[in-house]
């Protein structure tokens, strides 16, 4: 459906919440940056107005104070309580922070094969295929690994779908791939995007490290951001954060032109997943004309989706002044679906130096929920701009759900396995909470 045949509104800001950034886990690790995805597990309404339920939240790969580290991935679930605020006084920052009551509750651990711990280390390494691959529906692809001799599936997480039968897929930044796994977090099934988006190097191989830009396929560190299921549970969607490197993203002035993909997995527990449908979504730019990357993707309703794009000012940022955090709409109607084309492959770019070609019709991107509107802020005693402290809106925003947030393991009396670091600046997990109004959403923000 169009976007303008939709009736959308916001009515603003109702609820801001935080957990700090020393807080920790059951086993004392520091609980870090935890929106690099987030998915509504449970919703209720309760008394008095309030609403009660859990979110489902997952860091990246961990703090990343001397590089990389063997950072178990993991989801985390936190409580919440929801009073939400539609006055205009303002109110102070204390205050601000009942509306969105947050609490840790439990964590979920996610294994490799044989019941290994996953790793957050860089994945200079490549472990080949399992045999009967790609016939065999659940074989891995090559997949990445720090080194042969510490053969650990390396995920730099971000996208993150609760599948109704208590399942869940992931996206990453490493492969970019797709991981399924079970309700206990065991690995099930590996899916690998087309040629044109997996990193190769100038022999045409594998080069899963995100020290450094490939020849071809997503660029470093701008992998598969956004990951959501249809309402029914049997279509998967990924998008690349920027343009893949043939397609323009080794620079942000031309990184624009980036991919939607989509999965058949109604079937997936006997048949592979297939893709069913890839398009192209133009995103923003700012001022300087440079890519404002995607951060995060939600379904809507069919053929319309919510893109969280944003800069990478704020709190925790290197500058404190930020001009663009919006929640934005996007529309498949009418757009070239380009899966199962030459444009798979990494020869034939979509946008060859960042130009898109003629032959192909792009989704089309609306502006909708304004993260930084002054006069919302305020009401909730945050703000855009110096100084850089508590009330300072955070500089990185990596997930759409009820609350989008990380703060990439900022804290100065962080612990990572019972070892302290550092990281030189204390930065909340910032939640905010706008009532929009999008009908037939499967989810709300």
């Amino acid at each position: 459906m169009p976007i303008d045949k939709i009736l959308i509104a916001t009515q603003g800001l109702v609820a801001f919440g935080l957990i700090p950034s020393d807080a920790t886990e059951w086993n004392g690790d520091t609980i870090g940056g935890i929106g690099s995805a987030m998915a509504l597990s449970s919703f209720s309404a309760g008394p008095s107005g309030t609403y009660t339920g859990q979110l489902v939240v997952q860091p990246d790969r961990g703090y990343n104070v001397g590089g990389t580290i063997d950072y178990q991935g993991r989801q985390l679930f936190i409580d919440f309580t929801l009073t939400p605020y539609s006055g205009t006084t303002p109110l102070s920052f204390a205050a601000a922070q009942q509306t969105l009551q947050l609490s840790y509750s439990d964590t979920l651990s996610y294994f490799d094969r044989g019941s290994a711990a996953t790793t957050g280390l860089d994945s200079v390494g490549v472990r080949a295929a399992q045999s009967g691959y790609p016939t065999s529906q659940l074989a891995d692809p090559p997949m990445p690994i720090p080194s042969s001799s510490f053969n650990h599936l390396s995920l730099d997480l971000e996208g993150l779908a609760l599948a109704p039968d208590g399942t869940f897929w992931v996206s990453d930044e490493y492969g970019p791939y797709i991981y399924h796994f079970d309700e206990f977090g065991d690995l099930i099934q590996t899916i690998q995007p087309p040629q044109a988006i997996v990193p190769l190097n100038s022999a045409g191989q594998l080069s899963f490290t995100a020290a450094s830009d490939p020849v071809t396929g997503r660029s470093g560190n701008q992998g598969f951001e956004g990951l959501t299921l249809s309402s029914d549970g049997n279509t998967l969607y990924a998008l690349l954060q920027s343009a893949a490197i043939q397609d323009g993203g080794n620079k942000k002035s031309t990184a624009r032109y980036t991919r939607l993909v989509a999965y058949d997995i109604s079937r997936a527990s006997t048949t592979r997943p297939t893709l069913v449908g890839e398009w192209v979504v133009p995103l923003p730019l700012d001022s300087a004309g440079k890519t404002l990357g995607a951060s995060e993707l939600r379904y809507v309703k069919n053929g319309v989706f919510l893109v969280l794009a944003r800069d990478g000012n704020g709190h925790g940022g290197d500058v404190t002044l930020s001009a663009y955090k919006r929640a934005d709409l996007i529309s498949t109607v009418g757009a070239t679906d380009i899966h199962g084309t030459s444009f798979d492959s990494p020869s034939h770019p979509i946008a060859s130096g960042g130009v898109l070609s003629s032959s192909i019709v792009p989704t089309t991107y609306v502006s909708f929920v304004n993260f930084l509107d002054s006069t919302q802020l305020a009401r909730f005693g945050l703000h855009n701009g110096d100084p850089s402290d508590q009330t300072l809106i955070d500089a990185k925003w990596e997930s759409l759900a009820l609350a989008p947030s990380d703060n990439d393991f900022m804290s100065t009396n962080g612990v990572f396995d019972g070892e302290p670091f550092n990281a030189g600046l204390d930065n909340d997990n910032q939640f905010l909470v706008f009532r929009v109004t999008l009908p037939g959403a499967q989810v709300a923000i």
